[in-house]
């Protein structure tokens, strides 16, 4: 099959280098040059506008776009819209909130053009590993990308599967995300815990690899989560800023609007959010007033800690590369882009 490819990133260039090693052709898009070159050499077509890229595809046509969520997305989609014909299909693989895949499906099939929503997990390991695609949209469309799902997904039968009509695969995603963010929490509590419980001087590298084997609480994100305290335990140079790309919100208001209770999932998102400050506006209310209604003792702020922001892990790279934070630092225009967030700048009050 071939395929075009919108957004060469960290997530869509490792995919086109798997389809291209699953026999599958690729016609590749992106703003920067760079990533349509480095698509190339590694045996992709290349195009330098949209309109070349339709243009080297038969038809029906099928490109699947995979930039950031949000403004990208939606003009990415629609102007694709713009240069393609009834009978044609249009995959949005990145992070959508599913109420938006649901009305460009309306929009897209009032042209005759097909919309297939594909939450897809994996991460930078995708390219090694495999990807978890969730995938919403009408049968026939999917039924007909088999092909691409079968050579991206683990294995050709495991790993993706139709989850129902347009906007059921952004939000099986938007839920998996939601857990992510519980679990990743859970696990930090914990190992908190273990850190800070200096009498027993416990060796918190050697539990994770403990836990792996034969735990309950044994995953692939504390496999993950191991291999990076091999490195260091103490994680001295890192930043506890955290940031978040919208589905652990678009989750809980989900649960809002349902009724259905998700404490774990919210109480995540919120302690990401205090990540993303500096100072916590509270945090210095509750000491004014302690200091108010009991002249308590206070700390004064002299200097806000100042961060830079290491770079992002490029297409067609090493997974192994994120245990490195001593990459470049990110330019200043770029850092929100890399970071991959819709959350808060850290900013000192």
């Amino acid at each position: 099959m071939k395929l075009g490819m919108i957004g060469l990133g960290k997530m869509g260039g490792n995919m086109v280098t798997r389809l291209l090693e699953g026999g599958q052709e690729v016609v590749g898009y992106d703003l920067f040059p760079a990533n349509v070159e480095a698509a190339r050499l590694h045996g992709a077509q290349g195009a330098s506008t949209l309109d070349e890229l339709v243009a080297q595809l038969p038809a029906p046509r099928a490109v699947w776009v995979m930039v950031p969520s949000g403004k990208a997305t939606e003009d990415t989609i629609m102007t694709l819209a713009s240069k393609m014909q009834p009978g044609d299909t249009i995959i949005d693989g990145g992070n959508s909130n599913y109420k938006d895949s649901i009305r460009r499906a309306g929009v897209l099939e009032g042209m005759g053009i097909h919309f297939v929503d594909v939450g897809t997990s994996g991460g930078i390991w995708g390219l090694k590993e495999g990807y978890a695609m969730m995938v919403g949209g009408p049968k026939e469309a999917v039924d007909a990308l088999s092909p691409v799902f079968e050579v991206l997904a683990p294995t050709p039968t495991e790993g993706w599967g139709r989850m129902g009509p347009s906007g059921s695969g952004h939000y099986v995603k938007m839920v998996h995300n939601g857990i992510e963010y519980g679990m990743m929490q859970a696990y930090a509590e914990g190992f908190e815990l273990l850190h800070a419980k200096k009498d027993f001087g416990l060796d918190v590298a050697q539990i994770a690899e403990l836990w792996r084997h034969g735990s309950v609480v044994r995953s692939w994100l504390l496999d993950l989560t191991a291999d990076a305290m091999k490195a260091d335990t103490d994680f001295n140079d890192l930043s506890d800023y955290v940031a978040d790309s919208g589905e652990g919100r678009w989750t809980v208001l989900d649960s809002l609007e349902l009724g259905i209770p998700t404490p774990v999932i919210t109480l995540s998102v919120q302690m990401r959010l205090r990540s993303q400050q500096e100072v916590s506006y509270a945090g210095q209310m509750l000491s004014a007033m302690r200091r108010a209604f009991g002249g308590h003792a206070v700390k004064k702020l002299d200097e806000v800690a100042k961060t830079t922001t290491v770079q992002e892990v490029k297409p067609n790279t090493p997974p192994e590369a994120a245990l490195n934070t001593d990459a470049p630092a990110v330019p200043a225009h770029d850092e929100a882009r890399q970071l991959g967030e819709s959350g808060n700048d850290r900013k000192g009050e």
